[in-house]
């Protein structure tokens, strides 16, 4: 188990930009408003040759028992409990507030070793902030500025004498087929806000992991959570609800909903998590477009399942919906799911592994060769302005998700109606259903261009 880290303070003291500071990448959002993060984030953080697990957490305020605010704060504490060490923030440029002073006692309590950082130090403002932080009682504060990477070098003298030092040759070393094997799949729940995302990933994990609320919008940032289903790993982002740009007004949800678009991105699978009282609207159907063009395998949970009428047939239906309003990605699994019944969870993660390994599948170039002949016979390529069109030969260039190369005469020429029917033709004999299948164009050179015609 890694040496782990919790980023704890008030609200709005830098948090956040030290927790990118150090896993060296945008993970969490950052704004000037308060209150931006409110599930804890675990990353990998390297400091030089330090390695540990570092997690930001909520601000540390106070609220009604059962409210979003003490939610949240039960969120940190839960970190807190984890974590081998403590790292608490404190804004030098604002100097000691009384909610600092409750939480240092606060930090105390938890009995860990605690270093204390006076964030945003740069300047004459920064330097009189950080003597006041002598008054909490918690060692010498290390002056830092995690927006401009100032006082780095200090803060790692003080966590090399938690952590130790690790070879970075590891770092470098190749990883071999059997570790790619092993990794958890990637994936990420998307979906409008409100679709229960959140609840559904709660119960898989059989705790309160990520904060949930009836109110649109509750997540904020893109959280990572590692599970285990039947001996198969997966880390399982949750993401900001997405809603049409034209709705999209503060800022914090444009950069909530950049962060969701990230994980996609990097995402192996894509679970599209519908309302099953308002299914297939527009926006469903954008995401789910967005799934196709990124290329990602896709699986559609249709959730809240349980408040529906029982009525014969129902699956079949959604079946036949899934397939009408999205053709470019025809035989996507579909799983009527209640996140907060845990009802066909075991089915939906099924549909999970299934679709990574079509996402993955790679198609023997002799069964591809007579696949190709037989459906040129079947359906020849139309004349183009009264000139046939030659198709050549095809094969398969990489999976992730399977990609093709086809060889042909006058490429600009070819319809997209016929790619089409290549496709569909090709998803029905291979099983490739719901995967982004990709045909390229490429023209065959022509071996006797570069002779000259004979002169009459």
């Amino acid at each position: 188990m890694p040496f782990t880290i919790a980023i704890i303070g008030r609200p709005n003291v830098g948090k956040s930009t030290l927790f990118n500071r150090l896993v060296g990448q945008k993970l969490a959002l950052v704004d000037d408003m308060p209150g931006v993060t409110r599930d804890r984030r675990e990353g990998e953080a390297k400091l030089h040759d330090l390695h540990f697990t570092i997690i930001d957490t909520a601000g540390l305020d106070e609220g009604p028992k059962g409210s979003l605010t003490a939610r949240m704060q039960e969120q940190t504490e839960t970190a807190i409990a984890l974590a081998d060490a403590l790292f608490f923030v404190i804004d030098a440029r604002i100097g000691l507030t009384p909610a600092d002073r409750a939480f240092a006692d606060f930090a105390r309590r938890a009995d860990k070793p605690v270093l204390l950082l006076a964030n945003k130090s740069e300047g004459k403002h920064g330097e009189l902030g950080a003597m006041e932080s002598y008054a909490l009682g918690l060692g010498d504060p290390i002056q830092i500025s995690a927006e401009h990477g100032e006082g780095m070098g200090e803060l790692y003298d003080a966590v090399s004498k938690l952590v130790a030092p690790t070879d970075d040759e590891d770092d470098e070393r190749e990883e071999t087929d059997e570790e790619r094997a092993a990794r958890p799949i990637r994936v990420a729940i998307v979906g409008r806000p409100n679709a229960g995302k959140s609840t559904l990933i709660n119960h898989l994990l059989g705790e309160e992991r990520l904060l949930t609320s009836p109110e649109a919008g509750t997540t904020r940032d893109s959280i990572a959570v590692e599970i285990e289903w039947k001996g198969r790993g997966f880390r399982i982002y949750d993401t900001a609800g997405l809603r049409r740009r034209s709705r999209i007004e503060e800022k914090l949800e444009k950069l909530s909903v950049a962060d969701a678009l990230r994980a996609v991105r990097f995402a192996e699978v894509v679970v599209l998590m519908m309302d099953a009282q308002n299914r297939f609207e527009e926006q469903d159907l954008r995401i789910a477009d967005l799934i196709e063009r990124e290329g990602r395998a896709l699986v559609i949970a249709v959730n809240k399942w349980d408040l529906m009428e029982a009525k014969p047939g129902q699956i079949s239906m959604l079946r036949r919906d899934a397939d009408h309003w999205l053709p470019q990605v025809a035989g996507a699994p579909i799983v009527a799911v209640s996140g907060l019944m845990g009802e066909g969870i075991d089915r939906l993660m099924q549909a999970i592994v299934e679709a990574y390994a079509v996402w993955n599948r790679r198609v023997p170039t002799a069964a591809l060769n007579r696949w190709f002949e037989g459906a040129i016979a079947d359906n020849p390529p139309p004349a183009v302005s009264g000139r046939r069109l030659k198709l050549n030969y095809i094969t398969q260039t990489k999976a992730r998700p399977p990609s093709f190369v086809l060889f042909c005469s006058r490429a600009d020429a070819i319809p997209q109606s016929y790619l089409r029917y290549l496709t569909n033709s090709m998803r029905e004999t291979f099983e490739l259903p719901g995967t982004p299948v990709r045909i390229t164009l490429r023209e065959k050179a022509n071996p006797f261009a570069h002779k000259r015609k004979r002169p009459n």
